[in-house]
């Protein structure tokens, strides 16, 4: 059997029960074609990168699959024919089952984490003194080498 992923972004606007039961037919038809549902990842609602069909949101769902070989072509086929359904893709893998991807979510606001312009001066001269200390050293030893070479 074949590993397939396949990854289908629902319209937004649909009723939780129509997305659960739309969801569920893609899952029923995979075990009706003679293939096993592993794992299915719902991400939930995010903004499109451009609209389709003048929708700006979209409710992705991520469904990892195992089946065999004329399985996508069926998937693909009701997945186009549903009008629920804005795109999808169905993608071949192999090895072990990926790890559970989790969404982009954009990292919270940094006001508070921004040092102040005062704290960052305070580790540039920390950190330049020692470089002051250790020029001399290098000086030292190198006027030192020349010595030991002689003898």
């Amino acid at each position: 059997m074949n590993q397939y992923e396949v990854m289908y972004v629902i319209d937004a606007a649909l009723e939780d029960s129509a997305r659960t039961d739309l969801i569920n037919r893609f899952s029923e038809l995979v075990v009706k074609n003679g293939g096993e549902v592993e794992r299915v990842d719902e991400w939930g609602k995010r903004r499109l990168a451009y609209a389709i069909n003048y929708k700006t949101e979209g409710y992705y769902v991520l469904m990892y699959i195992k089946g065999p070989s004329d399985l996508p072509r069926e998937i693909e086929r009701n997945l186009q024919i549903a009008d629920q359904v804005l795109r999808y893709l169905v993608v071949s893998y192999e090895g072990a089952l990926p790890a559970k991807r989790e969404p982009f979510r954009p990292a919270p606001a940094r006001e508070a984490a921004a040092p102040a312009p005062a704290a960052q001066a305070e580790p540039a001269q920390a950190v330049a003194e020692p470089a002051q200390e250790t020029a001399p050293e290098a000086e030292a030893v190198d006027e030192e080498a020349p010595v030991s070479e002689a003898d």
